[in-house]
């Protein structure tokens, strides 16, 4: 993983953001780095900043009281999260899981200064707008996925938009995580992994699935 100092990763942002708010966003924030494997925020945990990707992916999923756990959307590289957002700026607790996919470092924008950029700078208030339209985007695409196809067909698209995030064919996750994700058990993941396997459209290892042209 890349590793930067602020005045770097603000240099990312600066096809996105206006100088003066580059410049505020240098003062204002701060570095974090996540482990992959790490969940950075939980339900009801207060969000006092905003994360902007730097690098890696994050999973952001929602979670009952029986700790079922379904996939939103991920966030990538130079992207935020839209739930973080509104919650923030709402001064609302967590109502979402955020969790590294891999190893990744953040640049965390502190709540207080976001009222004022929304009005201040343009651009950071289409960051915002087009950030919350994204993301809702997505998570209709899920409702949609849930709701009017068949759950082989959910694990395709699912697989397919792993191998898209990570930039690999290759996908470290177990048959139980696929399972968490698309709400379902993994005795039904392992069934219809099996079945693709057969019809020579992957090959399943030990914690990994190689995804193959025929899918």
């Amino acid at each position: 993983m890349t590793m930067f100092d602020v005045k770097a990763a603000v240099k990312k942002f600066e096809t996105t953001f206006e100088p003066a708010l580059l410049a505020e966003l240098e003062a204002s924030s701060m570095l974090m780095n996540v482990k992959g494997g790490d969940t950075m925020l939980n339900p009801g945990q207060t969000i006092r900043a905003v994360p902007l990707l730097l690098s890696g992916t994050f999973k952001v999923s929602r979670v009952n009281d029986e700790g079922q756990e379904i996939l939103l959307y991920y966030v990538k590289e130079g992207e935020s999260c839209a739930m973080t957002f509104t919650c923030c700026m709402m001064s609302h607790f967590s109502v979402i899981r955020g969790t590294a996919e891999e190893d990744s470092e953040l640049l965390c924008v502190p709540m207080d200064v976001m009222d004022g950029w929304m009005i201040k700078y343009p651009t950071w208030k289409r960051f915002v707008m087009q950030t919350i339209l994204n993301r809702f985007t997505e998570i209709l695409k899920s409702i949609d996925d849930i709701a009017f196809k068949k759950l082989d067909d959910r694990l395709v698209n699912y697989l397919k938009e792993k191998a898209k995030t990570t930039g690999s064919s290759l996908i470290n996750l177990t048959h139980q995580q696929i399972g968490d994700d698309l709400g379902t058990s993994r005795v039904v993941v392992s069934r219809l992994l099996k079945k693709l396997e057969t019809d020579n459209k992957l090959l399943l290892y030990y914690n990994q699935i190689k995804l193959l042209s025929e899918l």
